[in-house]
């Protein structure tokens, strides 16, 4: 079984978006998830999404 990363979001909610310890333990998932969607970079297009891109503008 896979642990929940609690101390991982922690450190994230707190270092990252500045959120006080005891607002952090006061927020649900889905709250606490939505603000970290927007302060973490995006993640890297798929495979098929970049060769896409290299068909349409390719040098």
């Amino acid at each position: 079984m896979t642990r929940f990363p609690f101390q991982r979001l922690y450190v994230l909610a707190v270092l990252r978006l500045g959120i006080a310890p005891s607002e952090f333990w006061g927020m649900t998932p889905r709250e606490l998830f939505a603000l970290l969607k927007h302060a973490l970079p995006p993640a890297p297009p798929d495979r098929a999404t970049l060769e896409d891109l290299i068909r349409r503008y390719g040098d």
